[in-house]
């Protein structure tokens, strides 16, 4: 056969398409692709709402800490003020919730006994039974916090050698609750108030 013959013998052949038997491989791969893709993105959405979750609540927590950690120093200021004997027989007006102040007008004289550690009767109010929760001797509002604060004596350290002094030992518990999620936190410290006598106010030490 001479070449003429085979240039017009391969002319004549059918042209055999290219891929065929892959029909839909292509459009395959890609929606492979695109799940692939898709289930990452959820993935980093996901962890980035729970990131972002535990970034609130870390921060709510602080919030509500701090809140609870503003009423220990009121109910020391309190006990202090209780406790100077300008102000003795009562706590100081300003305090009261009447004069805008943190202590519930109705719960005054019981705390006041609670912060001498007995009442008018003598009978011992030591580590008394109520609670930040129940009857609260401070009420506050901090930065959207409800806050709710409970002193309690705890015992009396007699003067060391020939001093002229003496030192309360108290527990002041604090609750601060966020009114908007309902979540709460709770800080208790101990409170050392000496006074020394012919001074104006016990010093402060927690």
């Amino acid at each position: 056969m001479n070449m003429l013959a085979k240039e017009i013998g391969v002319a004549d052949r059918s042209s055999k398409p290219m891929g065929i038997g892959q029909d839909g491989v292509a459009l395959l791969t890609v929606m492979m692709i695109m799940l692939i893709l898709t289930g990452l993105g959820i993935a980093a959405l996901t962890t980035t709402g729970l990131e972002n979750r535990m970034a609130g609540f870390t921060r709510t927590g602080e919030e509500t800490a701090a809140a609870a950690d503003s009423c220990l120093g009121v109910g020391a200021n309190v006990i202090r003020q209780a406790l100077a004997p300008i102000n003795a027989g009562a706590i100081p007006l300003a305090f009261l919730s009447t004069a805008g102040g943190p202590v519930p007008a109705s719960n005054s004289l019981i705390l006041y006994h609670e912060i001498f550690g007995k009442d008018a009767a003598e009978v011992s109010t030591k580590n008394s039974l109520d609670t930040a929760a129940g009857v609260p001797n401070l009420v506050l509002a901090v930065n959207g916090f409800a806050v709710n604060g409970d002193i309690d004596y705890l015992y009396n350290e007699p003067p060391a050698g020939t001093g002229k002094s003496w030192t309360n030992i108290y527990r002041i518990n604090c609750v601060a609750t966020n009114v908007a999620l309902g979540t709460s936190s709770s800080v208790t410290a101990v409170y050392a108030c000496t006074l020394v006598a012919g001074g104006t106010e016990c010093s402060k030490k927690f």
